[in-house]
């Protein structure tokens, strides 16, 4: 077991001894924001089972929490009744930055005719689905998140009541790998490394990244739904750490026109055998005898690799959920603009890096405001389709990936991407058509929502001078 995870009995002891008194039952909803409540932790152990409820108009919800029409899940009409949070005990850890809290990642469900179900709008059970039809055909994906992120001594509430312009970057030129930028905020950095190490979420490094004050930090990969769970909690300890030490964080893709996007760059490996949640025990199932573009690998790399590229262009909205998203794809900027794979190669979508029980793939897609159950959820039915179909990749792209033609390339917007999501029908195949209706309103929500806003930069451009 992780330093940091626990088990219920040793909870019991905890709470016992005075050592934790709070339990936090959390969720992704659609954004990939943790939301739920804190409990007493006696409270807890007297009905783990029970968990606790919460209005299933969580999931239908904007940014600001404001209930939007036209989902059919959860609406006035039907008066967004509760949906249960069932604990996933096995998530249950310490949050060695909180004063005797634990934390436990939970499931939704709905009560239907006497009985529960899982919610299937809920980003969790979307990809619970994916990795069952998975293991049904004999495979377990291993995945890891590359998060980035700016730093800024800037507090969040201070940056809220500067409407976010002025604030102090924490750094001053481009640090990428620099070890000199990256002392100068370890005060935050290697708190989130030894908070994050010491709650059950296994640290690998953290890097000074290529914008001002922008940093990457690695994790151990894992099973794909304990990544992405380690993924929510990575974002939310940052963010809790740097509220807590008068900084703040900013996972969006591109936060300022003139700085490098941040991407969340995501791994992935089919694993074969019997084995734990770290793979040990079991054999990569993309090693194998075969060959392409100089790669030694298996017939499932192949076509898990084709089916991911194949329809990555229908399911751009799950990888790039925000309007923001789409400023982070610019020739140059180290973002992808084009569907295309290469080996090692930094300007493609699809970067393919490893070797032997290495190998895996990169899906340069994702900006660091990615969903990371939908992203997930995605490139597995892709794949999947693609060994189910034995779908071939196409050639690898040689050379600047920045150059290749206009029809490969990904969605220049949330609205377009949305329309592909709704319009495809391999998406309601795998997803279901609830499931794909309700994401699609959900991204034009998002869309429309823009499309509404007049920004600073009409302002400064229009005021004067039209």
């Amino acid at each position: 077991m992780n330093p940091g995870t626990l088990t219920l009995e040793e909870l019991r002891e905890a709470e016992a001894a005075g050592a934790i008194d709070t339990v936090i039952l959390g969720f992704p909803d659609l954004y990939g924001r943790l939301m739920g409540k804190r409990l007493d932790a006696s409270f807890f152990l007297s009905d783990v089972a029970g968990g606790t409820h919460v209005c299933d108009y969580l999931f239908a919800v904007d940014m600001e929490m404001e209930p939007v029409d036209g989902y059919a899940f959860a609406n006035w009409e039907r008066g967004f009744g509760d949906m249960q949070l069932v604990p996933d005990l096995g998530t249950l850890r310490r949050l060695s930055w909180l004063d005797r809290t634990a934390f436990v990642m939970c499931d939704a469900e709905v009560e239907r005719e006497q009985q529960h179900e899982p919610v299937a709008v809920a980003p969790r059970t979307m990809l619970r689905k994916q990795l069952a039809r998975l293991d049904a055909a004999g495979f377990t994906a291993m995945a890891g998140s590359e998060l980035e992120y700016y730093l800024f001594r800037t507090p969040y509430a201070d940056a809220a009541a500067q409407r976010y312009q002025g604030l102090r970057e924490a750094g001053w030129y481009r640090e990428d790998y620099h070890l000199l930028q990256g002392a100068r905020t370890e005060d935050l950095n290697g708190a989130f490394r030894r908070d994050l190490a010491a709650s059950g979420v296994p640290v690998e490094s953290s890097k000074g990244e290529f914008g001002r004050g922008q940093h990457e930090l690695n994790i151990r990969y894992s099973e794909a739904l304990e990544m992405a769970d380690r993924h929510l909690l990575v974002k939310q300890a940052i963010k809790e750490i740097a509220d807590a030490q008068g900084a703040s964080a900013t996972f969006m893709a591109k936060w300022d026109a003139k700085q490098a996007g941040s991407s969340s760059h995501l791994h992935v490996s089919l694993w074969s055998g019997a084995g734990d949640s770290a793979g040990d025990g079991m054999r990569n199932a993309f090693v194998g005898d075969g060959e392409l573009a100089g790669i030694d690998c298996s017939d499932e790399f192949r076509w898990f690799l084709g089916g991911w590229m194949a329809y990555a262009a229908e399911l751009t909205a799950c990888y790039a959920p925000t309007v923001n998203s789409y400023k982070r794809f610019e020739a140059g900027s180290w973002a992808p603009t084009a569907l295309a794979w290469s080996p090692d190669n930094r300007t493609a979508s699809f970067r393919v890096v490893g070797a032997g029980p290495s190998l895996r793939i990169e899906c340069r897609i994702p900006g660091a405001d990615v969903n990371p159950y939908l992203a997930y959820a995605a490139a597995i039915a892709s794949g999947l389709a693609g060994i189910e179909g034995r779908i071939e990749p196409p050639s690898p792209f040689l050379g600047d990936a920045y150059t290749a033609s206009e029809d490969v390339r990904l969605a220049r917007s949330l609205g377009e991407a949305a329309d592909r999501f709704g319009g495809s029908d391999f998406a309601r195949g795998a997803f279901g058509t609830e499931v794909v209706d309700h994401l699609t309103h959900f991204f034009q929500t998002e869309a429309a929502a823009h499309q509404r806003a007049v920004t600073d930069w009409e302002r400064i451009r229009y005021f004067e001078r039209i």
